[in-house]
């Protein structure tokens, strides 16, 4: 009699776990059928990229964009939206012009883009001979004698030989990064940069340079990777080659702009937060389709299929709209300083920030028996072909979030792409496939859905 009891319990137990992981599937299953018969993530990205292009913090671009999205936020059903309030640097581009000048070779007109925080020239520009570097350290061996007064052409290509695009990218992104400054420690008066991508295409691609405290500021821009190719082939030929160049770009003082933010309130545990979201700024040569206004858009999505499902989360979901990733990350810091001074518990954060390429899995900054159930979460999600739940990273704007104890998540799209759009004017809404964009956009949302469900 016990026995039977017993195995009665059991098969009773096996009976409602059966019935529970079908009814998960069959919620899976609906959120994803929603995400891939509807336009409205595809229409967003749209709006975003043909009428607010050029998203820098600070203009009146990114100002209609945080207005677009949070309208957008309250559209799709979200309990409650409001702006937050970041300091944002307000940068802009100038005139610029740049010709390589050689008595064998004749004037070749170069394709550039100014860095962001980059001093300009004066409106006449200026006229030097050029050196060719690939690294600090070749940088370093020439020295003052030979850089002073001349322009230095960093020339380190991305290494295509790695299949993670992304290894390859910070390979070669320092020169950008810290390129001027540098240079200018032995006296050069501007540095041109081989644009930081895979791609060999005639796009420039743009991105931060940043000054140490103890240098003079000098004027620094990206050429794009096929004029790079041409430049050094004709130091080559003329290794006295000048470079005639022209950048009025110009600082300005701070400004302000906001974070966008829409949730949907837990229905079991309010004071505990999941955020999911991208950054909403862009560069002003680009419509951001995939830098990141795609990462938005999956985002709001994420509430907008939630409320369209009747998923009541236990937890309270968060959409966010980061402002100012592009430039220096006020935005990520604004959103867990004020999260860490009101107290709040923010359980996991997952930032889409690769590009809305084809989903192919999530990355977990957490370790042993917690990595272990975020990765069995992969079945799930089989019959989607995402399959690669591994051990990795969140991104810029969640990171702020880890001293909170937060799991941060990385939405893990193919990545071959990205870096033939990132930073540039290549990268445009047509760049976009409605189709990768909505299963991005289901894998997101079914995500934390699951995190939430199974207390993960």
């Amino acid at each position: 009699m016990r026995l039977r009891i017993i195995i009665t319990t059991i098969l009773l137990i096996l009976g409602i776990s059966l019935l529970n992981g079908q009814e998960t599937e069959k919620i899976i299953k609906s959120i994803f059928d929603a995400a891939l018969t509807d336009q409205t993530a595809y229409k967003h990205l749209e709006y975003l990229c043909k009428n607010t292009k050029g998203r820098l913090p600070g203009s009146a671009a990114v100002a209609e964009a945080v207005e677009y999205t949070r309208q957008a936020l309250i559209k799709a059903g979200a309990d409650s939206v409001w702006l937050q309030k970041v300091p944002v640097p307000h940068w802009e581009r100038g005139h610029e012009e740049c010709r390589a000048i050689s008595s064998v070779l004749g004037i070749a007109d170069l394709t550039i883009s100014a860095l962001g925080f980059s001093v300009g020239t004066t409106t006449d520009g200026l006229l030097a001979e050029v050196i060719e570097v690939k690294d600090f350290n070749e940088l370093k061996n020439l020295g003052r004698q030979k850089i002073e007064g001349k322009i230095v052409f960093f020339n380190r290509a991305a290494d295509n030989t790695l299949i993670n695009t992304f290894a390859a990218y910070g390979g070669a992104v320092n020169q950008r990064i810290q390129g001027a400054s540098e240079a200018s420690k032995y006296g050069a008066i501007a540095v041109i940069v081989r644009s930081a991508t895979n791609a060999l295409h005639d796009f420039p691609h743009t991105g931060v340079t940043r000054y140490a405290d103890d240098v003079t500021k000098i004027p620094a821009v990206a050429v794009s990777t096929v004029d790079a190719e041409l430049l050094s082939r004709w130091l080559k030929k003329d290794p006295s080659t000048r470079i005639s160049l022209i950048s009025t770009c110009m600082n300005y003082p701070d400004t302000w702009s906001y974070n966008v933010i829409g949730e949907i309130k837990g229905s079991v545990r309010p004071n505990e937060f999941i955020t999911a979201g991208g950054h909403l700024d862009a560069w002003d040569i680009s419509e951001g389709a995939h830098d990141d206004a795609g990462g938005c858009v999956q985002a709001i999505e994420m509430i907008r299929l939630y409320k369209s499902l009747n998923i009541r989360p236990k937890r309270t979901i968060r959409a966010v709209m980061f402002m100012n990733e592009e430039m220096s990350g006020t935005g990520g810091r604004t959103y867990a300083a004020e999260a860490s001074a009101k107290g709040e518990i923010h359980y996991a954060a997952l930032e889409s920030d690769r590009g809305v390429m084809s989903p192919r899995g999530f990355g977990f900054e957490a370790e042993g028996e917690r990595l272990e159930k975020l990765q069995s979460l992969s079945k799930w999600f089989q019959p989607y072909n995402i399959r690669d739940f591994d051990k990795g990273g969140g991104g810029s704007d969640i990171s702020p979030l880890r001293t909170m104890g937060t799991l941060l998540i990385g939405n893990i799209p193919d990545i071959q792409r990205y870096f033939y759009y990132h930073h540039s004017a290549n990268d445009t809404f047509d760049k976009v496939n409605i189709r990768e964009l909505q299963m991005g956009s289901a894998a997101n949302a079914s995500l934390i859905y699951l995190i939430d469900l199974l207390d993960m």
